[in-house]
């Protein structure tokens, strides 16, 4: 008589396919409702963490909702920026606009963005005496804050 007790090769026994079908296998992203790989941090995690200790299963979940958060917050802001030039690529300039227009993102992100630029600001001291006082045309135009005399 087999050792599986309810016949067959082994196992838990029971039929195999017993009227109810198989649930497809879901991610933990799915899960978890995020758009990062929560399994690939997860194996990150566990290889870079020191002497190999374990990792718990939130923690890349807790990682991946970091990580997506803060790209989402980094790219809407691009996206703003590269409205405001009016054209619907983000390019380096409007991702270096955005992170040091915002203060937060500013203090978390400290590296140098490859072609960047810089951001634009005009001392106090160089600006002229005459900006307060010169009006706005009347034709609608905007005036320029810096004097046109050289």
């Amino acid at each position: 008589m087999p050792a599986g007790g309810k016949g067959g090769k082994g196992g838990k026994g029971g039929k195999v396919a017993s009227g109810k079908s198989k649930k497809a296998p879901q991610s933990r992203s799915l899960k978890a409702g995020l758009q990062f790989p929560v399994g690939r941090i997860h194996r990150f995690l566990k290889s870079r963490v020191a002497a190999h200790n374990r990792v718990g299963a939130t923690s890349a979940v807790y990682c991946a909702a970091i990580l997506e958060y803060l790209t989402a917050e980094v790219l809407e802001l691009a996206g703003n920026a590269s409205k405001d030039f009016k054209v619907r690529r983000i390019s380096p300039r409007h991702l270096q606009l955005a992170i040091r227009g915002d203060e937060e993102l500013d203090i978390l992100i400290k590296a140098t963005i490859a072609g960047g630029g810089v951001i634009p600001h005009i001392h106090k001291s160089l600006l002229g005496k005459n900006i307060a006082k010169k009006p706005l045309k009347s034709s609608g135009e905007e005036a320029i804050g810096v004097s046109q005399e050289i």
